[in-house]
């Protein structure tokens, strides 16, 4: 039986690098005649020894993230628990908004995970089919009269072309911002087929269980999670629980600069086809999700309600159905945080913001690192040690 350890433990890395300057974070431990799952890299000029690949983890979240990390490493051949206090995308990823693009990504840390987005949801698509994304493209303008500056995957167009994107806007403003390759997802229904797809290549889902703690063995490994069920093990556990994540770090005594952020989500009824793209203006977000449906994210309801009707003919009948609000998990930065924990060998965090964005991307990258063994460089500035 894995004992819990609560005396601090060396510090130590999942990813040691030895260049020209000398060594950096590389433990004690990551010599690959001790380690029989090290492995070693070239990256460059450097080498990186990767003692966590692992055939054996343990996913804690079925939100999109979660259920994603638990599809792709399923997929690579991994042995995968899944735990979760609720069902897939009960949680905030429920409360998202859902709209996917690589339009306007220009700069940050994620910004080459974000570039990839659509093209990683399309994979997806040719994976699992039938899953829920409808691409309809992004319509986004403001009011200022100059026109905006195009970002990668964005086009300027005018009035008029507004007008044939969205016939139903009342005035068509005199520039916006197209970016015809975007969509948006059901988020849960994703969750669900990601899961599902987890499933199908032996992955071992435990829904409706709450993780009480990570367990780690006498040498200060991770060993598994301790949950209300009981006691489930893995040689490496994967924290994806949005807002819980920091919780369960600190636990273990690991800091994750993560805060809950009220993101509400209003559902209404309206008419069919009032709109029939994305549209982002600076008074709400909002799409169409069914025939007489549609959701919007903004600050107030009733300010939105009013901003609709006024934007949109045909919107006099459209009327607030219902209200929820979330708690997004919002790194200081506003960045993801992705990647090993240096002091918990076999402890691995994938908490984000824009999680439904980013989710089909990081999943694959993260089983990439975890199961194969590989150091993505696209990770690089999305790692915890940069606070």
């Amino acid at each position: 039986m894995p004992l819990l350890v609560t005396a601090p433990v060396p510090r130590s890395g999942l990813f040691g690098v030895r260049g020209r300057g000398g060594v950096v974070s590389v433990p004690a431990w990551s010599d690959e005649k001790c380690l029989p799952h090290a492995e070693r890299r070239t990256v460059g000029s450097r080498d990186v020894f990767n003692p966590l690949t692992s055939k054996d983890l343990v996913v804690v979240g079925a939100g999109i993230v979660g259920a994603s990390v638990a599809y792709h490493a399923a997929r690579a051949g991994a042995a995968v628990t899944l735990v979760d206090a609720g069902r897939p995308g009960s949680g905030v990823t429920a409360d998202s908004f859902a709209w996917i693009g690589a339009s306007g990504v220009r700069r940050g840390p994620a910004a080459g995970l974000r570039v990839t987005a659509t093209e990683e949801y399309r994979r997806l698509e040719g994976e699992l089919p039938g899953l829920p994304v409808s691409w309809s493209g992004s319509l986004s303008w403001s009011r200022e009269d100059s026109a905006p500056d195009a970002g990668p995957g964005e086009r300027i167009v005018d009035a008029a072309t507004v007008a044939r994107l969205e016939p139903a806007v009342r005035r068509p403003p005199e520039w916006a911002v197209w970016a015809p390759d975007d969509g948006a997802v059901d988020s849960v229904g994703v969750s669900g087929r990601l899961v599902a797809g987890a499933r199908s290549h032996g992955a071992r889902v435990h829904l409706d269980t709450s993780v009480v703690a990570v367990r780690r063995d006498a040498v200060g490994r991770v060993a598994g999670v301790e949950t209300t069920a009981g006691f489930l093990s893995g040689a490496t556990v994967v924290l994806a629980a949005g807002v819980a994540t920091a919780a369960l770090g600190a636990s273990l005594g690991v800091r994750v600069p993560v805060e809950p952020s009220p993101c509400p989500l209003f559902r209404f009824r309206g008419p069919a086809g009032l709109v029939r793209t994305v549209v982002n203006t600076e008074d709400f977000d909002l799409r169409q999700v069914g025939a007489d449906r549609l959701i919007a994210a903004a600050d107030s309801p009733e300010r939105m309600l009013g901003a609709v009707r006024s934007t949109f003919r045909g919107a006099e009948s459209v009327e607030l159905l219902s209200t929820r609000i979330g708690a997004r998990p919002m790194p200081a930065d506003g960045e993801p945080i992705v990647g090993p924990v240096a002091e918990v060998p076999g402890l691995y965090l994938a908490v984000m913001h824009s999680a439904v964005t980013l989710a089909a991307a990081v999943g694959r990258l993260v089983a990439r690192e975890v199961v194969d063994g590989s150091v993505e460089s696209v990770l690089s500035g999305c790692r915890l040690d940069r606070f």
